[in-house]
């Protein structure tokens, strides 16, 4: 994965803010939104693709659509010499979405989802298999009070955040 630059300036924060409000417009509505030219808003765009700032799409897809309504999180404890192998093996398995190093006591952090409790004990089961796993703790998620969101972030490096209270 390439590099993300060290810092998008503001016009890159007012494009990605519009195609976060219009994730389907075309270069063309772009620059008419943002008041700039076509070919700025193609480069900036094709620079930023390239660069590693979007995600992928599938980032988008909800796990529930595909019926895997229940979503955990597993901490795993690693022998260290087997970070990477743990890691390639963790990625082998298709219900883990994403994998995260950690600092403290747990060396990483997976977020899995499963159809149901028996299918989540499946998985924690397939976890503790891996060679190098010594321990995991396995955590529900109930309910998401916060989407993954960077609105608040764009807009504040765009110069249109609002104004703190306080």
């Amino acid at each position: 994965m390439p590099a993300v630059p060290d810092r998008l300036d503001a016009t890159d924060a007012r494009l990605l803010l519009a195609l976060s409000a219009d994730p389907r417009a075309t270069v063309l509505s772009l620059a008419q939104t943002l008041g700039l030219a076509r070919n700025t808003v193609q480069s900036r765009l094709a620079r930023l693709e390239s660069g590693g700032v979007l995600d992928p799409f599938e980032r988008r897809v909800r796990p529930e659509a595909l019926g895997y309504r229940l979503g955990a999180y597993v901490t795993v404890q690693v022998v260290q010499r087997s970070l990477a192998d743990v890691g390639e093996a963790l990625a082998a398995i298709p219900e883990v979405l994403e994998v995260i190093g950690l600092s403290g006591v747990a060396d990483l952090l997976v977020q899995v989802v499963a159809v149901d409790a028996d299918d989540l004990w499946r998985i924690t089961e397939q976890v503790l298999a891996i060679p190098g796993v010594q321990r995991t703790d396995t955590n529900l998620a109930l309910r998401r009070f916060v989407d993954h969101r960077m609105t608040p972030l764009l807009e504040r490096a765009a110069g249109t955040a609002p104004v703190d209270g306080g």
